[in-house]
């Protein structure tokens, strides 16, 4: 793994590329139908660039892909010198560099169609959640997308996916039925229940270590209306909700979907002002179903939290539904949420902290489900700022696992999985990328023991 360069730790120095990261370049420039940026070039800082500001990743060559053809060709010449790879669409989950490697961006693949009569989504690589909700909202029918627009596909998707309507309807990567590959050897292969199960059971939630996607189908689902959005509460009664809250979800129906925030607003003119730079407790909510079903079920909350401050719950279009999320410092899982754990979020003094409710259909996998997530998990905290005496008080009473979208130490990849699922996706790696290519990232090393190449592989032109 190359080293990380922070922006606010000292002036990088000018990257120059190696003599075979000049020569992959040139043969990219030749070969690729779409652009290729190399340092010192216009456009190079823009096409590296991820979300994160203090992220510098600094790439000898970076392929604007214009299709399958583009990526195989970027993957191959990699190989062929020797430089690390990796792969961009949006950059929200980006978390390790591509220093000196081949960055290949995605985001002009971005088309999507859909398929009503059979519930089904194609999308590209670079494909954005937003331009699937507008494709699938005229036929009422919606993804299991995440709370952002702007989030990529299939980034969130390999990763897991926890989005509004999981509690319904399972992890994003559960809706995941197909997907076209191109392996580490250089082969498209379809990853199907008929052609290469075991590589479509590891991308359901193993993210991009198998291959890198060109295409995907995914489910989607009959969700036109819901009641959603945010209310608004004084903090100091943040304990007694968490605890109500706590017992309150055993018995939630699966289609409304819940967190409980603390958190300080914005001292900024577009902030209401009853709430403007104060502390406060936030419960988002979405239920899928009837306003006053939802208002019958969140009552015991309301009624412990006192009367709200912006009540901001109303019924809107699932593709409309602003839902917003809490950029994750630290996630931690529970299997309950003991006192000091409430204590703690709710003395939170800074930043936001979030508890989040899982289960529901998360937690009743089909037969043919991914390593997606820790399905036993009924409650996450994710926190926004590394607060020492916040991990000091909630780290004991975790169960030691992670989410793979929401990991930001790739030595923690492991902890993402169950040993069970663990050894299965080792397997796969074994088989698909034995070589440990798609390692810039959330890496999982391939087993130890005798491999197989993928029937029909092969890396040359």
């Amino acid at each position: 793994m190359q080293p990380q360069c922070q922006i606010e730790s000292q002036p990088v120095e000018p990257f120059e590329p190696r003599d075979g990261a000049r020569a992959a370049a040139r043969r990219l420039e030749r070969l690729v139908t779409g652009a290729v940026h190399v340092p010192g070039a216009a456009g190079y800082d823009a096409a590296r660039r991820t979300l994160d500001p203090a992220f510098d990743s600094r790439p000898a060559v970076v392929v604007e892909a214009a299709g399958a053809a583009d990526v195989r060709t970027a993957l191959v010449i990699a190989r062929e010198h020797d430089l690390p790879l990796a792969v961009q669409a949006t950059g929200h989950g980006t978390r390790v560099p591509c220093d000196g490697g081949v960055l290949i961006r995605t985001s002009r693949i971005a088309t999507v169609l859909v398929d009503p009569d059979r519930r089904v989504a194609r999308v590209g690589p670079g494909a954005r959640w937003g331009a699937v909700l507008a494709a699938a909202a005229p036929f009422g029918l919606a993804p299991l997308s995440g709370s952002s627009p702007d989030v990529g596909v299939a980034g969130y998707t390999l990763g897991g996916g926890l989005g509004w309507l999981a509690r319904r309807h399972g992890f994003a990567a559960d809706s995941l039925l197909r997907a076209e590959v191109v392996t580490a050897e250089g082969a498209l292969v379809t990853a199907s229940p008929a052609e290469h199960p075991d590589l479509l059971w590891a991308l359901r939630g193993g993210g991009g270590n198998f291959g890198l996607v060109t295409a995907m189908e995914i489910a989607l689902h009959p969700v036109t209306e819901v009641y959603a959005g945010t209310v608004l509460f004084p903090a100091d009664r943040a304990a007694e909700t968490l605890a109500r809250y706590r017992d309150w979800a055993q018995d939630v129906p699966d289609a409304l979907s819940t967190a409980l925030l603390v958190t300080t607003m914005a001292d900024a003119p577009e902030v209401p002002e009853t709430v403007r730079g104060r502390r406060v407790l936030a419960l988002k909510a979405m239920h899928a179903g009837r306003p006053e079903e939802a208002e019958r079920l969140l009552a015991p909350l309301r009624a412990v939290a006192g009367p709200a401050l912006v009540d901001g719950l109303r019924p809107t279009r699932f593709a409309d539904a602003a839902m917003g999320g809490t950029p994750p410092r630290r996630l931690d899982l529970f299997e309950d949420l003991p006192d000091p754990v409430v204590a703690a979020v709710a003395g939170a003094a800074a930043g936001t902290v979030e508890v989040r409710h899982w289960g529901g259909a998360m937690a009743r996998p089909g037969a043919d489900a991914g390593p997606v997530g820790h399905r036993a998990t009924r409650f996450s905290v994710i926190a926004d700022a590394a607060d020492p005496t916040l991990v000091a008080a909630v780290a004991p009473h975790a169960t030691g696992g992670s989410f793979l979208n929401f990991l930001g130490d790739p030595a923690r990849v492991h902890t993402a999985y169950t040993p069970a699922n663990w050894r299965r996706l080792r397997d796969a790696k074994r088989a698909y990328d034995p070589d440990n290519v798609f390692r810039v990232g959330p890496s999982i090393p391939p087993a130890e023991a005798p491999r197989r190449r993928v029937a029909g592989a092969r890396l040359r032109w």
